[in-house]
């Protein structure tokens, strides 16, 4: 991979990673939830599912998953389901002792199953794909399994720097949160942009 390529895929995964997003969403929830410590579960389970989902891009499940209607709309319903039932938890906490009960919980392997329904890392994955493990021509550039593990490894660290970014502002707000109903309302704020991003994954 050439300097001029390596520049374009560094750009283009800060732009990507750093930009809101379930993932980040759900990492500034869980900070400001339950603190640092549990939400760095959710953090190391971003990198490790979008891994295998841009290993399995890679191998071709990604074009089929695309390629097939049916297992696209499948996928992204998945997906939206699932964001619209964290949405619902979400809004209805409004103390951190309520959070601790019950209302939001995100496992480590819940957190890398996420990334297998959101049709947005799905494109994610192509994308990369298509601009740094093929040619123009759409065949394997020169030493595709090579570019692959560049691309896994540079996803790796954005996928976990920039949500535990996120992390760390969520869990940063905590103690300002827990006075009135503050909490309530940022989680709230948080479950609508994760209705509204399930409503872009419709629309894509």
């Amino acid at each position: 991979m050439s300097a001029a390529e390596l520049t374009a895929l560094l750009l283009f995964c800060t732009a990507m990673s750093f930009s809101p997003g379930p993932n980040t969403t759900l990492s500034t929830a869980l900070a400001a939830n339950l603190g640092l410590k549990r939400a760095l579960h959710f953090c190391l389970a971003v990198p490790a599912g979008w891994t295998l989902l841009m290993l399995g891009s890679g191998l071709g499940l990604g074009a089929l998953i695309t390629g097939v209607p049916a297992l696209r709309w499948a996928v992204t319903l998945l997906g939206v389901i699932y964001m619209l039932w964290l949405a619902f938890k979400l809004s209805r906490a409004g103390q951190l002792t309520e959070v601790d009960s019950n209302r939001l919980n995100v496992t480590f392997w819940q957190g890398v199953g996420l990334q297998f329904v959101n049709i947005k890392a799905w494109m994610l994955a192509l994308t990369l794909s298509a601009g740094w493990v093929v040619n123009a021509a759409g065949q394997p550039a020169a030493n595709p399994g090579e570019r692959l593990a560049i691309i896994c490894g540079v996803m790796m660290v954005f996928a976990f720097t920039s949500n535990f970014v996120y992390a760390l502002v969520g869990s940063l707000l905590r103690q300002w949160l827990a006075q009135g109903a503050r909490l309530l309302w940022f989680n709230r704020a948080l479950a609508l942009v994760l209705v509204l991003t399930a409503y872009w994954m419709l629309t894509l």
